[in-house]
């Protein structure tokens, strides 16, 4: 299984890809929301992982941007917000 993780933390995602990586997913980390969103017009992954809050676009507005252009790919919606 494929994964891509968009986190702007770097320290985060280092830990995060090497979690899943020991649980034998493909893990391709992107630190912003407009890399994540292009990565994810790709079409390569089956499930993002995305920041709520990251640099030139939030997960939100990237989430809001795939579902626009009907792509249904599972997202799961990371965060430290309260």
């Amino acid at each position: 299984m494929r994964l891509l993780l968009a986190e702007d933390e770097r320290y985060l995602s280092c830990a995060l890809c090497e979690i899943l990586s020991k649980q034998k997913y493909e893990v391709d980390p992107v630190y912003d929301g407009q890399s994540a969103l292009e990565y994810i017009r790709s079409g390569l992954y089956d499930l993002v992982i995305l920041d709520i809050m990251m640099p030139k676009m939030d997960g939100i507005t990237v989430l809001q941007k795939i579902r626009s252009e009907k792509n249904p790919v599972p997202v799961l919606m990371l965060t430290a917000r309260d």
